[in-house]
Formats: structure tokens, sequence, C-alpha cells
């Protein structure tokens, strides 16, 4: 009887399993498709405009092929989104070179998300593994993508483009229009983003916590450049590749911003390796851990050690008035010898180093 049941059981399980994820193929022309083709391993998405105040949500079955066939538009309404959210396990998702628009100048105002009017953020939201690719986003309202994969992801071919938020405009009092627009944010592991270009107002890329993550081969123009942070307490970054990207008018090439009253956080294992970078407004390099001041009385809660730039060498340009290289550290939370053998930086004035022990170059 137990044996009887037992089958029965399995049946069953297997029954549903095959109902949830069916190898057929569905296309998505609007939101009341999407149910349906959440069924299915292959589905192709054609362009269509999503209604204001909603979100486009796609919960994959595993090992699902998207195909997006055609442009994604949002309506405009101020709310908290996000706009777009993928979810599953070993996704392959193909943008074709088509395009997701958040109808940012509609929200721009200068503030970003600090205040004013309220902006959906993220604009997209990535909670999966496997590869996501090929893909346009333009006019992100405020941050745009938050990555928290939960497998091995790699990110290829993203190009973001904000910079029509460079330009004043009547909300937001003669500051860029655009604000707080975040190229990529993450808080995981695991994830590769390569060959990508974001053109923004805010960091090109931001990672708050996680390991084994390596952004390559990407450009950052016009906002803030590549970020560690702000670190915040009781969170671990480690395991850090940044290599090979272009980084151009940006207030600095590369950071680390720890918050000052942080505690219990570590910053560990971060290697730099042959990036580039010209029109620095305010510095190549800076290691802060003063946050939100810049360069004022450092906290000693995070633990900052092993940054290296080593491999290829790091070359960057500042403007006049910048400074190359800005080191502030609390007393003896930034520890070991880091070695900057393969840095350079030229423009401006030197900057200072506190508390912090680096071998191979001198301010």
């Amino acid at each position: 009887m137990l044996s009887a049941l037992f089958v029965l059981a399995s049946s069953l399980l297997a029954r549903n399993a095959l109902a949830a994820s069916t190898p057929c193929t569905a296309t998505i022309n609007s939101l009341s498709d999407v149910s349906a083709a959440e069924k299915c391993t292959t589905v192709n998405i054609n362009g269509f405009t999503v209604p204001a105040g909603e979100g486009f949500t796609l919960s994959l079955a595993d090992n699902t092929v998207v195909n997006l066939n055609g442009d994604i538009l949002f309506g405009n309404k101020s709310w908290a989104g996000p706009l777009f959210t993928v979810s599953g396990d070993n996704i392959v998702f193909n943008g074709n070179g088509h395009r997701f628009d958040g109808g940012g100048p509609f929200y721009w105002d200068g503030q970003g998300s600090n205040g004013g009017v309220t902006k959906p953020r993220p604009m997209m939201k990535i909670k999966i593994s496997g590869t996501f690719e090929n893909v346009n986003v333009v006019n992100s309202p405020a941050q745009t993508f938050s990555v928290s994969n939960p497998g091995p992801l790699v990110i290829s071919n993203i190009n973001i483009d904000n910079s029509q938020g460079d330009q004043p405009n009547s909300k937001s009092g003669g500051d860029a229009a655009g604000h707080n627009t975040d190229g990529f944010d993450c808080s995981t592991t695991d994830l590769t983003i390569q060959k990508s270009t974001v053109k923004n107002q805010d960091d090109c890329l931001a990672i708050n916590k996680g390991s084994n993550i390596v952004f390559t081969g990407n450009s950052c123009s016009g906002g803030h450049g590549i970020s560690i942070g702000s670190i915040t307490s009781d969170v671990t970054v480690s395991g850090i590749v940044i290599s090979n990207n272009v980084i151009t008018n940006n207030d600095q090439a590369l950071r680390i911003k720890t918050d000052s009253d942080a505690s219990g956080s570590t910053v560990t294992n971060i290697t730099y390796s042959g990036n580039t970078g010209s029109g620095l407004r305010q510095f190549g390099v800076l290691i802060d851990q003063s946050y939100p001041d810049t360069l004022g009385t450092p906290g000693t809660g995070v633990v900052i050690s092993d940054v290296s730039f080593s491999g290829s060498k790091n070359t960057f340009s500042v403007n006049s008035g910048a400074q190359q290289v800005a080191v502030n550290c609390g007393k003896g939370s930034c520890t070991g010898t880091w070695n900057w053998d393969e840095l350079t930086v030229t423009g401006g004035t030197a900057g200072k180093i506190t508390n912090a022990q680096i071998s191979g170059f001198s301010e």
C-alpha cells in the first residue's frame, strides 16, 4: 500500500513539474500574455507599451530562452516600480538589440531618488542565472539595473543611455535633469558584466556587497565612475576584479566609499587592472571612509585590505583642480600593504594618502 502511494505521489509530482515547464513556444504581445508564457521554455516578446503604473514581471521556468523581438515602452506614472523584473535559473535572455525605454524625461527633476516626484526604481530588476545580453536601456527614471542573481550570471553587450538627462529641464532648477541614474547596482555573487556601455549621471557600477564579481571591458561616461559602496554595516565585499574599462568625463575613475558610522564590514581582495580614464573631474582614485562626507572624518568600522593595481597598467588623467589619488582611512582600518605598481595618474594635484600603507605608487 505504501509503495502504491509513493508511486502515485511521484507520478503527480512529475505531471505537475511538466505542467509548470513545458517545451513549448509562447509569444508575449501584452501583459495579458505573460502568465501563459511563463509555462513555456521559449518565450518571444514582441514590442508593446506597458500601461502606466504597472510592471512587466517574468517569473520564468528553468532553462528558458527569451527573445526580445521589439521595443518595450512604459507608460508614465509616479509610482515605486520596478518597471521590469525577470527571474529564473539558467536563463538565456537575448535582447537582439531592442530597447527598454523608461520614459525618464517625465520623471527627471534633478533630485533622483532623493526627493521630488516618486520614480520607479530600479528600472530593471535582474534575478536570473545564465546570460542576459544585447539589450539597450534608455532614459531610466532613476537607478537602472539592480542585479541579485541566484547563480552564476554573465551580462554582456548592454547599452545604458541616460545622456538626455545631462541637460537641465524646467523642473531641475538648472541642474542636470537626470540624477541617481546608476548603471548597475549589485549585491550578489558570481556575476560578470562585460562589453557594455553606460552613459549616466551617477555610478557606472556600484557594488554594495557580494563576492566573485567581474566588471570588464566596459565604457562609462558622464557619471561618478566605478564604485564599491557605499558600504554599510555587517556586509562583506571580496574577490572583485575591475579590468580593461574606459572611464571618461566622470567625477572619478575608481572609488571605494564606506559609511563613516558603519561597523562589522570588510572589503578585501579588490583588483584593478588595465583600466583607463580621462576628463576626470574630481579624483583619479578615491578611497574614503567618511561617506556621506567626502574626505571628512573617517570611520573605523569597515576593514579594507588587499586593494591592488596589478596585472596591466591603470592609466588615468584628471582635470586641472582635481586630485590624482585620495585615500582617507580611519586609523587601523586599512590593513596590510597594498600593491599599486600598475597605477599612473597625471594632471591636477597629488592628493593625500592617510592611514594606508601603499607600495609601488607615490603621491
